[in-house]
């Protein structure tokens, strides 16, 4: 379990923060969605959260253990893919993953396999550097679990990939979290966010603005709707209810000729601007 208790983070010393008061677990089995626009302070969190940056007010626990006093035999147990791919361009992506490997005390993942996992296999003694964007972003990933790590760190895990390879990825993540890991994903894609996660945190300036699962959050600040399609004199009309107004729906289908009917309900996006009155942004 990973526990998070009031952490600040004031780069240059001033008292302005550019985080606050953050507080929040992950435990093992679990996806826990950090959602917000760009500069919202997710990488802030994550880097404190790994040791990149040092803990300057509240705590940080792994398994109640404070990341300041954790010592360097406990990165075997963390993964990190970062947003902005960082792998050596002269080294295929075999080379890769088999340097990174020996990096670890603990055993790893055959490279091979983990590249047929992203989609790489058939690129897998390719120089990085003849990779494309997404190409790259998927070696990140393979990189971040070679470990088998039991603390995962995903940044925007997904951005820049077609909806397919995006797919199987959202598939390989769902692996690692019923395997047992502890997965932190930093995004401000909702639709994967909704995807994926048992619990989000919506980020804004610096503060968590709501937290909770997706499907509480949806039910606590948004409204179930019905749409209705009817033809009347050769027209196609709509009109909506509350998913809890059944009375005044059922009559109303009595009296009518209904084309379609489909249900909807507040997206996380929708729900972000309402808790933070802002649009969100990439």
């Amino acid at each position: 379990m990973i526990t998070i208790n009031s952490v600040y983070h004031d780069y240059g010393g001033k008292g302005h923060y550019a985080v606050s008061d953050i507080s929040f677990t992950i435990e093992s089995g679990k996806i826990f969605g950090f959602l917000g626009p760009s500069g919202a302070g997710k990488s802030t969190v994550q880097n404190i959260m790994t040791g990149l940056l040092p803990l300057q007010q509240g705590e940080v626990l792994y398994d109640g253990q404070s990341v300041k006093a954790l010592q360097t035999k406990f990165f075997n147990q963390i993964g990190v893919s970062f947003e902005h791919p960082n792998v050596y361009a002269k080294l295929t992506g075999y080379e890769n993953l088999k340097y990174f490997a020996a990096l670890f005390s603990v055993p790893t993942h055959d490279p091979i396999e983990l590249l047929d996992r992203v989609g790489l296999r058939e690129s897998a003694h390719k120089k990085a550097s003849e990779y494309s964007k997404g190409m790259r972003q998927r070696l990140t990933l393979a990189r971040a679990l070679i470990n088998n790590p039991k603390y995962l760190f995903l940044d925007e895990p997904t951005s820049g990939l077609d909806p397919s390879t995006a797919a199987s990825i959202r598939e390989l993540i769902r692996e690692q979290r019923n395997s047992g890991a502890a997965v932190f994903l930093t995004t401000h894609n909702m639709e994967l966010a909704d995807s994926l996660c048992d619990t989000v945190a919506f980020l804004y300036n610096g503060k968590i603005a709501a937290m909770d699962s997706p499907e509480a959050l949806k039910l606590q600040h948004g409204k179930r709707i019905v749409n209705v399609s009817y033809n009347d004199s050769g027209k196609e009309l709509s009109k909506s209810f509350e998913m809890s107004d059944k009375t005044a729906l059922a009559e109303f289908l009595t009296g009518i000729n209904p084309i379609k009917i489909h249900s909807q309900e507040a997206t996380l996006e929708e729900i972000f601007m309402r808790v933070s009155g802002k649009e969100l942004k990439s």
